[in-house]
């Protein structure tokens, strides 16, 4: 794959930490890694970045801009190239794109903030990007606290077609899908925002205000329900440092290696978790979102598992859409209000698959079609081996944690270590297992301790 120009917004004050580090730039926040080696936070993710084979770098500074300039000169100590575009007044978080635009070129580039630490296999979000034949691609993922950030909805294809920021009104029940501030982007988006290159950072004659352009609200969201700007949801590490506590959460992760473990270039660990009777109470066949309520515990057991950096992730058979009893448009929202009650609690799933079919004919009502003796359906291991595909798993360091015997086969099939929750359908039987523990928060103490 050709290496794609990245560009890195690195101009802002970082008003929210500058208590800790009053004297230096945001991006030159020292970060220290499990070796006790310390480097600033964008020549972490620079470095990240050349290991990927992208070494053609343009860093948009404002604030401090010298001291930003002096440290990393023209990259080549990093072996990359750095450009510079300077502000000498603030322009907006998109500002210097349109201001500089002949200088991009016609090829996507990356565009991306110092002020998160990440740590991405970006090869694999710009494949993404070309099967897509999209515009933009937006790194997107669940975080602990979706109440106030900003939400994408998507249609069935992940192209999206709502974004609501934490003060636009949201629905009662929504996926955990957050902006994260990391894209691919077409340039051809420039050119069609309509705006003026030469009046960016100029004064506007009605306000008396310097011009200039914010990225999300003049660029990204007009292209909502467009079908060209698509969501690459992935569970490695991009967090926001903007604050002292969020500063402090960064630094442990740096230094437990859970930043560069959440890279998908690297094998992944995972609890996969049955859903009725493990993460919410089991009442049957659960047909309506207000059926279903959490089971004691199961909100902080995973919010463990994301701390933890395992990957939660989400298995379960759904047989009530092949009986004809909800609709997938009825199931999902079930799965958002599940989502919307965790990200309350602080915790997120990092990935949901469910299994439609079911092998039995001849009843009222079903739908024929996914009447199928199919290959996801648990005992089968299917939906693990997706999800293995979606994340590079290592599933004979993962584990497997259900309340049935369907739950510990589908584990054992796909090679996964399993753990029976007494608290299910099953009770305490005997299928394999390798533990048994009466609760989801259980079995979790026992992997990470």
């Amino acid at each position: 794959m050709k290496s794609y120009r990245t560009v890195i917004m690195a101009g802002g004050k970082g008003t929210r930490i500058s208590a800790l580090f009053p004297d230096i730039p945001k991006p030159l926040i020292p970060i220290k890694d499990k070796r006790e080696i310390s480097k600033p936070v964008l020549e972490w993710e620079i470095c990240s970045l050349r290991d990927q084979g992208f070494t053609e770098i343009i860093l948009t500074v404002g604030y401090m801009a010298d001291k930003i300039q002096s440290y990393f000169g023209d990259g080549s100590k990093l072996g990359v190239s750095i450009e510079y575009w300077v502000e000498d007044i603030p322009l907006g978080n998109a500002g210097a794109l349109i201001k500089y635009r002949d200088q991009l070129g016609t090829e996507p580039f990356l565009l991306l903030i110092a002020d998160a630490m990440f740590d991405v296999d970006f090869k694999r979000m710009i494949a993404y990007h070309k099967e897509n034949n999209a515009l933009v691609t937006l790194f997107t993922h669940p975080n602990s606290h979706p109440y106030d950030s900003s939400i994408l909805i998507t249609d069935e294809n992940n192209a999206v077609t709502s974004w609501l920021t934490k003060e636009d009104t949201r629905p009662e029940f929504y996926k955990n899908r957050v902006n994260a501030g990391l894209q691919v982007i077409d340039p051809i988006i420039l050119d069609s925002s309509g705006i003026d290159a030469n009046s960016v950072g100029g004064v506007d004659e009605e306000t008396g205000k310097v011009i200039k352009v914010d990225m999300d609200r003049q660029l990204l969201k007009p292209l909502c329900n467009t079908g060209s700007m698509y969501c690459y949801d992935s569970p490695e590490y991009c967090k926001d440092m903007g604050t002292p506590e969020r500063f402090e959460q960064v630094s442990r992760d740096f230094q437990n290696g859970v930043v560069k473990a959440k890279n998908l270039s690297q094998p992944q660990k995972a609890l996969f978790i049955d859903r009725d009777g493990t993460i919410n109470k089991y009442v049957g066949f659960l047909r309506k979102p207000e059926e279903l309520e959490l089971c004691e515990g199961a909100a902080e057991a995973i919010k463990r598992i994301n701390e933890s950096g395992y990957l939660a992730i989400v298995v379960t058979n759904q047989p009530v859409i092949a009986r004809g009893e909800v609709t997938i448009e009825g199931l999902k929202e079930i799965h958002n209000k599940l989502e919307t009650l965790l990200g309350l609690q602080g915790a997120y799933i990092d990935g949901l698959y469910y299994c439609p079919h079911h092998p039995d004919k001849g009843f009222e009502g079903e739908v024929v079609e996914l009447k199928i003796d199919c290959d996801c359906r648990k005992p089968k291991p299917g939906m693990v081996m997706k999800a293995n595909k979606d994340f590079n798993i290592d599933l004979n360091s993962s584990w497997f944690i259900g309340d049935s015997k369907r739950d510990i086969e589908c584990g054992k099939n796909a090679g996964c270590k399993t753990i029976l929750l007494t608290s299910g359908e099953s009770g305490a039987g005997e299928f394999g297992q390798d533990l048994t523990v009466d609760r989801l928060l259980d079995a979790v103490d026992i992997i990470l301790n």
